[in-house]
């Protein structure tokens, strides 16, 4: 579904991702993880042709669904079909004075030849499964909270069953219990349509439990690839090592809590 063969990405100055080769099958679950700045959402971007204009694909080769990506002429088509992006910050994915369903509506009549009717149909199926309810077609993005834009832009992202979805720190401005919800419902509409999926993140909880593969990035170099289960109980790299012994032990911390407040009458 996906190869990266030694990628590397440069700004004026520097290699920032350097020599970076992974590939993620069908229905895959690929977990991207490092600390911020290792090269994660970087990698994400250049995959669509996203990247920001003064940095550059020095060398290296993207295919998804076996096309070229990164000489490719025209992306409009490719970006919302086979590729579709969820990003952290929800609110940027809508225009604040259109309607959600006008939104959702205008990736439709860019992507398909369908009526209007068709159309209408098709994007409140969409917010449906997303758990949005139908008052949402007609509301503001402003109107929504945002964990319910979140759950639009899934919805957008989703309708038209991509082969490849990229979500970059899609949880990060929410909270824990939000989160959470968030991933199982892309969890299940990846399932669904049988997408493969390139998670960005830095929380490792997340991806213990829902990533199939992981990929370990540090300073742009791909350190460490392997099943969840591998990396997570026989990791090889003293960079994931360190990740992995700074996930917080809730048990722990609860225990001590406790004892704390104990001691404390």
């Amino acid at each position: 579904m996906l190869e990266i063969e030694n990628l590397s990405i440069t700004s004026k100055k520097e290699t920032l991702v350097k020599n970076l080769t992974m590939s993620i099958d069908s229905g895959e679950w690929f977990a991207l993880v490092g600390e911020s700045g290792s090269g994660k959402s970087l990698t994400a971007s250049a995959i669509g042709g996203l990247l920001p204009s003064n940095l550059s694909i020095k060398s290296g080769s993207i295919r998804v669904c076996n096309q070229d990506t990164v000489n490719m002429k025209i992306r409009q088509r490719f970006l919302g079909n086979t590729i579709t992006y969820i990003f952290q910050d929800y609110s940027g994915a809508f225009t604040p004075f259109l309607k959600i369903g006008a939104q959702l509506d205008e990736v439709l009549k860019a992507h398909t030849s369908w009526s209007r009717s068709e159309r209408r149909v098709a994007v409140e199926e969409a917010l449906r499964k997303v758990k949005l309810p139908e008052t949402v077609y007609e509301k503001y993005p402003l109107q929504l909270s945002g964990g319910q834009l979140q759950r639009a832009a899934i919805a957008s992202a989703m309708m038209l069953k991509p082969s490849l979805l990229i979500a970059d720190e899609p949880t990060t401005a929410l909270d824990a219990l939000t989160a959470q919800h968030v991933l199982t419902l892309i969890h299940e509409l990846a399932s669904e349509a049988g997408c493969a999926v390139l998670f960005i993140t830095h929380d490792l909880r997340h991806v213990k439990k829902h990533a199939t593969r992981v990929g370990v990035l540090k300073e742009g170099t791909l350190v460490e690839t392997g099943t969840k289960k591998e990396v997570f109980t026989n990791p090889k790299h003293p960079y994931t090592n360190m990740l992995l012994r700074s996930i917080p032990d809730l048990k722990s911390e609860t225990t001590r809590l406790i004892t704390s407040e104990y001691d404390a009458l």
